[in-house]
């Protein structure tokens, strides 16, 4: 059944006049009458009573026009959704989100984008890095917010605000009032880890602190979560290297206490396929870019000069993608 014949059988039914509606549809009176007769012969029912003078509906005629209808309307709606999703003005994304990265951004990111792109749906999923770097690899994920340095070759990114790690300590702990503490005051304490298997990044950066300071951690628990992690450390489990950032997580009986003796930032990136790219995905990520700049020094104190070049002797960032 072509839509051509439902739409000349709906023109017709709204005129009941075959020269009326032959003007709205621009054609001449012989196709249309050739089109409704071929359209009845196909569903063998009569759709119109017509004579030299009258056209009127059948019962069938009426109770098939509204079916008619709706169908003429599903494609006119279909037809401007993809119209739009073409246009980046509607469509869904599907992003990948490190639980601990809502303290670095990603809700202000999020928000702006639905403000800016109200049509476009975007749905977050928390998911480990890894499971996110193979969500962006496969097509199931169209973006990623993941902790991380660097990503495959094939994957492109956009560094989030920078965060620093410190000390996360008990609150009845000796050190927790202290202004900072000198990691190698911690070579005996007991120290709750990141899981290398969930990310790597995060696990080998804490390792290489610790290195650097001279530190042999004692691990006693290891984690998937950076806000696990904190919980455990509030009951008393150990204590930990975490994100600054995860103080405005407002955990109850811990302190998070800067460190002397290393220092290193904490990777996170926005990361998305741009063989996956589509209008929806350029914008979120336009989107995204603006909202990290003006983001950036506001989020955190910035660091001191002494702090930032003792940084940049300890850790470079790779360039990003």
């Amino acid at each position: 059944m072509k839509l051509n014949s439902l739409r000349y059988f709906a023109v017709l039914a709204e005129e009941l006049h075959f020269g009326r509606a032959a003007d709205r549809l621009a054609i001449t009176q012989p196709p249309l009458s050739l089109a409704i007769k071929a359209l009845e012969e196909e569903l063998g029912v009569r759709l119109l009573l017509r004579s030299s003078k009258h056209v009127e509906l059948t019962p069938a005629g009426s109770a098939f026009l509204e079916e008619a209808r709706q169908i003429l309307d599903r494609v006119a709606r279909a037809s401007s959704i993809a119209l739009a999703v073409a246009s980046g003005s509607r469509g869904r994304l599907d992003v990948g989100m490190a639980g601990s990265l809502v303290y670095r951004g990603v809700p202000a990111i999020v928000q702006r984008f639905d403000t800016d792109a109200h049509g476009i749906e975007l749905i977050l999923h928390e998911m480990s890095t890894a499971e996110q770097l193979q969500g962006l690899l496969h097509g199931q994920l169209d973006a990623g917010f993941l902790n991380a340095f660097v990503v495959p070759p094939q994957l492109r990114s956009l560094p989030l605000v920078d965060d620093e790690f410190v000390l996360c300590l008990p609150a009845a702990h000796r050190y927790a009032g202290a202004k900072a503490v000198d990691l190698g005051d911690l070579c005996e304490e007991r120290f709750v880890m990141f899981s290398r298997d969930v990310s790597p990044a995060n696990y080998d950066n804490v390792i290489a602190i610790f290195s650097r300071a001279g530190v042999h951690p004692k691990t006693v628990h290891a984690a998937r979560q950076w806000l696990t992690i904190v919980a455990m450390v509030a009951e008393g489990l150990g204590v930990s290297l975490v994100p600054r950032s995860l103080a405005r997580s407002r955990v109850d009986n811990v302190r998070f206490v800067p460190f002397t003796g290393a220092s290193a930032i904490t990777p996170a990136l926005l990361v998305w396929n741009p063989a996956r790219t589509s209008p929806a995905l350029e914008k979120f990520v336009a989107s995204a870019g603006s909202t990290i700049e003006g983001l950036r020094g506001a989020m955190l104190p910035m660091p001191s000069r002494k702090q930032q070049q003792g940084r940049s002797n300890l850790i470079k960032r790779p360039h990003q993608r």
